[in-house]
């Protein structure tokens, strides 16, 4: 056994990590990605410097930890930036400049409105008749604030 990994050249990281970029092509969400990446650049490496085997595995050993955590590190990053702009699962965020009808006269700026499915409180300083457009300017708790269009 340690004979055959003594025989490991460029040749053999080369194939290691082109066959683990294709295994990644049938969707483990970015797993082996990094290790055909670390393949890869081992091979580059034995290619440059003749070293031997044990240092070989150490080397792809640490760039699959180091391309790892790089992506993980962007990844972050990216996620966390996503999470403070999306309005996912936020649905009274998502009415925000939503518009809709007036079906029955709001008097004394509050009643309730059909947005979609939903019936939802309403407020607003001005009066407003019945076939009026509306837009959704802000959310306070469970009521939408609207304006007339």
């Amino acid at each position: 056994m340690i004979y055959l990994l003594e025989q490991m050249n460029f040749w053999h990281w080369l194939a290691i990590g082109l066959v683990l970029l294709l295994l990644e092509l049938l969707g483990t969400a970015g797993y082996l990605l990094w290790l055909g990446i670390s393949a890869v650049l081992v091979s580059i490496l034995v290619l440059m410097l003749p070293i031997s085997w044990p240092l070989q595995w150490i080397s792809f050993a640490v760039f699959a930890l180091f391309t790892t955590w790089l992506w993980w590190r962007y990844q972050h990053k990216k996620d966390k930036f996503d999470a403070s702009v999306t309005k996912l699962n936020q649905r009274s965020a998502q009415m925000i400049g939503q518009r809709s009808v007036v079906t029955e006269a709001i008097v004394a700026g509050a009643g309730r409105l059909q947005f979609g499915d939903t019936t939802w409180s309403v407020v607003t300083e001005v009066d407003l008749e019945a076939g009026q457009k509306v837009e959704v300017v802000a959310v306070e708790g469970i009521t939408l604030v609207i304006k007339p269009c």
